[in-house]
């Protein structure tokens, strides 16, 4: 996995992965990603584009075009777009943080969601493993609060809940910790834009 090319990292860094298709990216995205990195404690944020999520049954746009989209959108000296998905062949965010961790020894990743996804997450491949592997970071989305704090795993994982109000602890933390923050919402879905014939 020598020749796997990753976005700059150096140990004890604190990296953000915001996983996702992208497809295609908007200005939801850049929102929660400028956010996590103020209320995270997160030195840089990766955007994982992925080749497909599992639990859709219909393929993206071309890898290509949607990180050209990206590119262009998400404009940030800390943030950082990387198809090291495709690069890695995994298909699972468990098999991605797996490889990442041991490409890139020392530095503390944190994985980012949306409270939509939470509310599903025990869907997820090893979704427990994850739990394990790093500390989590919720933030609400539109209509999604009720259900994500209600979740399997917000149940299962309370006991290792950071509050809010220490949100700053988390890329600190060892997992399994996940913290949920509310913050203002934007009501922008990739699903949406598709459907609008917008991309």
């Amino acid at each position: 996995m020598s020749d796997i090319l990753l976005p700059p990292s150096r140990r004890g860094q604190v990296i953000g992965l915001l996983g996702g298709s992208f497809d295609p990216p908007h200005a939801g995205h850049v929102h929660i990603t400028r956010e996590a990195l103020k209320r995270f404690g997160l030195d840089t944020v990766w955007w994982l584009a992925s080749p497909g999520n599992p639990l859709k049954a219909h393929g993206p746009a071309p890898m290509a075009r949607r990180m050209q989209a990206a590119r262009e959108l998400m404009d940030h000296p800390r943030v950082y777009l990387t198809d090291a998905e495709a690069q890695l062949g995994t298909r699972y965010t468990a098999q991605t943080l797996r490889a990442l961790c041991s490409l890139r020894p020392g530095v503390r990743f944190v994985w980012l969601m949306g409270a939509d996804n939470l509310a599903q997450f025990h869907l997820w491949q090893d979704w427990q493993q994850i739990m394990h592997t790093v500390p989590v970071g919720v933030l609400a989305r539109p209509g999604a609060r009720l259900a994500a704090r209600a979740s399997v795993a917000a149940r299962v994982y309370a006991p290792y809940r950071i509050p809010g109000k220490q949100s700053q602890r988390l890329g600190q933390s060892t997992a399994p910790a996940w913290c949920f923050i509310n913050v203002p919402m934007v009501t922008l879905s990739s699903t949406r834009l598709r459907e609008a014939g917008e991309w």
